[in-house]
């Protein structure tokens, strides 16, 4: 609780990294949701590219994670781009769940993109706060040459 201007307000005592999550397999969306909750994250959750679009323009997130196949074979990449394209600049990254994990010939285009395997849980998480950190690193790095 903290004190301000004679009110008692519930904050939190730190601030988690918010995470969008974008799968259209429920059962892969709430596993991967579940792990990065109990990983101190908060994580939103959409469904298509087009509801990640939409929750991309109401709230500020750290991370973009997004499954390339959903419901077009690029989809996940139009999550990328649109999230690599707002003010605030999240850190993004493709989950994916095949065999082979080979993202398809469209994954790299423009920019590296990140490749991470849900099924590595420590790896999963190792992989997500390395990717918070650094996108902390290039905002901080953004503001100190604004001054």
């Amino acid at each position: 609780m903290t004190l301000k201007a004679g009110v008692l307000t519930e904050r939190p005592l730190v601030e988690v990294a918010r995470v969008l999550l974008v799968d259209d397999d429920p059962t892969s969306r709430l596993t991967l949701q579940t792990v990065l909750e109990a990983g101190g994250y908060h994580v939103d959750a959409a469904a298509s590219a087009a509801e990640a679009v939409g929750k991309l323009e109401e709230n500020e997130y750290e991370l973009v994670l997004t499954d390339l196949h959903m419901e077009s074979p690029e989809a996940g990449l139009q999550v990328l781009a649109h999230a690599r394209m707002v003010d605030y600049k999240p850190a993004t990254a493709l989950i994916t769940t095949y065999r082979d994990g080979k993202p398809s010939r469209g994954a790299n285009k423009g920019r590296k993109a990140v490749l991470i395997k849900p099924e590595d849980v420590p790896e999963l998480l190792s992989k997500v706060a390395e990717l918070v950190s650094q996108r902390a690193t290039r905002k901080v790095e953004r503001e100190l040459r604004q001054v």
